[in-house]
């Protein structure tokens, strides 16, 4: 029986890895015009972050996620962040980011449709993508220490040895 479940999980994982995402999603910039998802992946790998004023670990990890963001800009990655806080909260989310500064940019997804076409979980949900548009990685929670595991996928997805 127990092989039977890691049968399954393994396979479910890795579906979810071979994922090919929409590279016409619509994001809803916290200031700007739209843009589209395909916008960032002509330039490079893109890392979805997505997060919330509520949630502590999310907070947590968004100052490792602006360190990525700054290291390896110039080879082409994007650190997209993107509030799922509902209308009620979104001015919230407004005086959070202004007293931060990071330097990746914030989308607003209040009906969690891009959360969940990215088949997102719980929060915050990190989702990597390639330039072709293939999620190749994803992982959902913060616990100290996996900053380290996020920077070895983005290494891996920018072809860069350790």
């Amino acid at each position: 029986m127990f092989s039977i479940k890691f049968l399954f999980l393994s396979f479910a994982v890795t579906l979810s890895f071979s994922q090919n995402i929409d590279k016409n999603i619509i994001l809803n910039p916290l200031m700007g015009k739209k843009i589209k998802l395909e916008n960032y992946l002509s330039n490079g790998p893109v890392l979805i972050n997505f997060w919330a004023t509520w949630c502590a670990p999310c907070i947590k990890e968004m100052p490792y996620l602006d360190q990525f963001e700054k290291k390896y800009k110039d080879r082409g990655f994007s650190v997209l962040a993107v509030s799922v806080d509902n209308q009620k909260s979104l001015s919230q989310v407004r005086s959070f980011i202004k007293t931060k500064k990071f330097s990746f940019d914030i989308f607003l997804d209040p009906n969690m449709q891009i959360f969940k076409k990215l088949n997102g979980n719980l929060m915050p949900t990190n989702v990597l993508i390639d330039k072709s548009g293939k999620v190749v990685w994803r992982h959902y929670g913060y616990l100290p220490g996996d900053e380290m595991k996020m920077e070895e996928q983005i290494l891996n997805v920018l072809n860069i040895l350790p």
